[in-house]
């Protein structure tokens, strides 16, 4: 096994674009990390540099200890899954997998043996003699990821190798990954722009906006505490709800959201006490929509309440999510699957104030509250 390592690494193309800006981390001999984040955010690129597909402007790569700048793709000992498969459609599976193999010269019973033992892992014996075009498109997937299996590499790189799968074919194919990297240990970096996968899959994640490192943490780390608004928004499913206003240290700490509307929070004293500083200033309050529950007689006194209206309803089997106005802030709350309100009604709604995030307006730095 060999870890990756990036000291500055930089992409600045040509008409002065930067795709990628001072990317410092090193993934860990037999990690499985993730790079996340929207279109365009320099997650592909920054993927392609550490397989040699791209050149690096500026900074230093390391595979297994070794700088690999200069070093061409086939002589980095990595292997990749693409987006599209890249699968020869006139080669049978046997032979696409085991097409790396010979083009290196090694002998052919040797990788008649690799290929068999890859096929048995990945459930393909049957499919050996088939055509790609005689394939489903999770059956492809699985070929492509043995033709990389078969040649050992020291890491593996996948680039959106799940984004052609409809949504069940999607979550089978991320189970045997995950299954297959718990079984080989090996290196493996995958980059998605869907952030269930990434949840799902990494032990670590790294996001990416505009070619800049966000935060690099486990997933739950990530959701728990997001350094800053942009992961708050991008993590979660339905996204983090925010409310804007200007904070005030009165009391247990309120929230003015408009010149009408003001909430007080009830914040815990160390809460409270750090968030002093921000007497008068705007802040982002944001709350998962986990965290946003219908109040009742059981719901404590001491929480903030409000009353919304009902925009959307969205059944999804084991919840509903319902979508609400309260004054100017929309909110998202994530409820029991017996809750059905219809659209127009109003809810009462409250929320344990140890739950909320708290984020700078101007910076929309996290501000650590705990």
């Amino acid at each position: 096994m060999s870890g990756v390592r990036l000291e500055n690494v930089r992409k600045v193309y040509p008409n002065g674009r930067t795709a990628v800006a001072a990317a410092n981390f090193e993934v860990e001999p037999g990690e499985l990390i993730v790079f996340v984040g929207p279109s365009g955010c320099g997650k592909t690129t920054l993927l392609r540099m550490i397989a040699g597909l791209e050149s690096i402007s500026a900074g230093t790569l390391s595979i297994g200890g070794r700088v690999v700048n200069d070093v061409p793709p086939k002589d980095r000992d990595i292997a990749m899954v693409f987006q599209n498969y890249a699968l020869y459609p006139h080669m049978n599976v046997a032979e696409n997998m085991g097409f790396g193999l010979r083009l290196r010269g090694v002998p052919r019973a040797e990788v008649a043996t690799k290929v068999q033992a890859a096929a048995a892992m990945l459930g393909l014996e049957h499919a050996l003699q088939m055509k790609p075009g005689q394939l489903s498109g999770g059956q492809q997937q699985r070929v492509a990821v043995g033709r990389a299996l078969v040649r050992e590499p020291k890491v593996f790189l996948l680039d959106e190798p799940l984004s052609n799968l409809d949504a069940k074919m999607r979550l089978s194919m991320r189970v045997e990954i995950a299954r297959l990297h718990r079984r080989l240990g090996t290196t493996m970096i995958y980059v998605t722009h869907d952030q269930i996968e990434a949840m799902t899959l990494g032990q670590r994640i790294v996001v990416l906006k505009d070619g800049v490192i966000q935060q690099i943490d486990t997933p739950m780390r990530l959701y728990r505490a997001p350094v800053n608004l942009f992961v708050a928004g991008f993590l979660g499913s339905p996204a983090m709800n925010t409310m804007r206003g200007i904070y005030r240290a009165d009391a247990a700490g309120s929230i003015e959201l408009s010149a009408d509307t003001r909430m007080a929070l009830a914040l815990p004293g160390e809460t409270h006490a750090r968030l002093a500083a921000f007497d008068g200033r705007k802040l982002v309050l944001g709350l998962r929509p986990e965290h946003l529950h219908l109040a009742d007689a059981a719901t404590p006194q001491s929480w903030p309440r409000c009353t919304a209206q009902v925009d959307v309803v969205e059944p999804v089997g084991s919840e509903v999510f319902v979508g609400m106005r309260w004054g100017a802030c929309a909110l998202t709350a994530r409820l029991a699957p017996d809750c059905l309100p219809a659209v127009g009604d109003s809810l009462e709604l409250s929320f344990d104030p140890a739950t909320l995030h708290f984020f700078d307006a101007e910076s929309e730095a996290r501000i650590d509250s705990a």
